[in-house]
């Protein structure tokens, strides 16, 4: 392995880190529901546990409403249980046609758990590349002891996979800082 394949492993890992942190962030409420609050509700369809956007049309009709119409009928019960099962702090509302889920406005508390919930998501993402700075280092280690690099080479090395890892910490802040704004914007 060479220095630019450890560089390039290292930006793929981090750029990896922070789709995994932006994904986190869309479970976060904010002030408009989002439907990626049902990402995880998985409905019985014939015998299977199946994600509930592959059996019905999910969408968010307002700030405080998400409205999920199945494409089959027959299964509206199953959809409503497997909703009210997932815990999500309101009831479903089955009209028959489809179900609507009313979301109450957030209050303050519930904005600045929010914005707790994304600053621990961010320290998770700079652990995670904390943890690739030190495979990458590492890897450097073993060429130099191996003496496939010299001193040298294994010091700007170092240098180079510390000024990625700022670089990636330093967009997790930034992400991190987006996203506690968002979240406390009334």
């Amino acid at each position: 392995m060479e220095l630019n394949e450890i560089y390039a492993d290292q930006q793929e890992h981090i750029k990896k880190t922070l789709e995994v942190l932006k994904k986190d962030f869309t479970t976060l409420r904010s002030g408009a529901v989002s439907t990626a609050v049902l990402d995880g509700v998985k409905v019985d369809y014939y015998g299977t546990p199946t994600p509930l956007n592959q059996v019905a049309t999910v969408l968010a009709s307002d700030a405080t409403t998400i409205v999920v119409t199945p494409w089959e009928k027959n299964i509206l019960k199953d959809i409503e249980h497997s909703i009210a099962a997932a815990n999500l702090g309101v009831n479903p509302n089955n009209d028959g046609e489809c179900i609507k889920l009313f979301f109450p406005p957030m209050t303050t508390e519930q904005r600045q758990e929010s914005a707790k919930q994304a600053k621990g998501m961010g320290e998770k993402a700079k652990i995670a590349i904390r943890n690739i700075r030190k495979d990458a280092n590492d890897k450097i280690k073993k060429l130099e002891k191996d003496k496939e690099i010299t001193e040298d080479e294994s010091k700007k090395a170092h240098e180079q996979v510390q000024k990625n890892t700022d670089e990636g910490v330093a967009t997790v802040d930034k992400m991190v800082k987006e996203k506690e704004q968002e979240l406390l914007k009334i």
